[in-house]
């Protein structure tokens, strides 16, 4: 449920970035070989070359996590609109235990008793808000008042656009401890892209994972 796959991506974007980053030697702007180049660059912390190139992602989670995905405001989004499509799909959340020293974790020490009883009590809840849902639209309820009923964890997908440098600090940021687990999947997914998409500057960015 909780993760994103490549939609488009700058075609040849390290060579564009190591292009962009040499505008004062121009002389040497057009040297194919940026590996050294975009080393430097991550380094350093230079960052505006990789504002030039673009990814865009799709990504499938729910409505509770998506929440957390729109507050990155230097990306741009388009979701899923229960305003106008039915919603189908909701996914039962994964029970942990509150840490009690660090309220950004999660524990996975709940009692198999626990959490299997509140997921019987959560799937009949979701199926009853499902149901009522269903209900209003049938008997000519707007979609945008009938959605009011739904859960948080309702499914949605959304495509997620931003520069290299966005995705960058997202992955950083997201990829760490202190990351609610489920977004954390998608970020993991979204780093596995960019080792795939552009090897140089994720290795780069991450040598520990290269």
């Amino acid at each position: 449920m909780h993760s994103a796959q490549i939609v488009w991506v700058t075609p040849n974007a390290e060579k564009l970035i190591g292009k962009i980053a040499r505008v004062s030697n121009p002389n040497n702007e057009d040297n194919p070989n940026v590996e050294k180049l975009i080393r430097y660059l991550i380094k350093h912390k230079h960052w505006s070359p990789f504002e030039m190139a673009h990814v865009v992602m799709e990504v499938n989670t729910t409505r509770a996590v998506a929440a957390q995905l729109l507050r990155h405001r230097s990306f741009s989004f388009q979701e899923f609109s229960q305003r106008y499509a039915e919603a189908t799909q909701f996914e039962l959340p994964y029970l942990r235990s509150q840490d009690l020293k660090n309220r950004q974790n999660s524990n996975d020490d709940l009692p198999k008793e626990t959490v299997e009883f509140y997921e019987e009590v959560m799937q009949r809840h979701m199926e009853s808000g499902m149901d009522i849902y269903h209900r209003l639209l049938e008997c000519g309820v707007a979609k945008e008042c009938a959605r009011a009923i739904l859960p948080m964890n309702t499914s949605t997908r959304m495509y997620m656009s931003g520069t290299m440098r966005s995705w960058l600090h997202y992955c950083d940021l997201r990829c760490a401890n202190g990351t609610q687990r489920e977004h954390r999947m998608i970020a993991d997914h979204a780093k596995d892209i960019l080792f795939e998409q552009i090897p140089t500057i994720a290795e780069s960015m991450w040598p520990a994972n290269s």
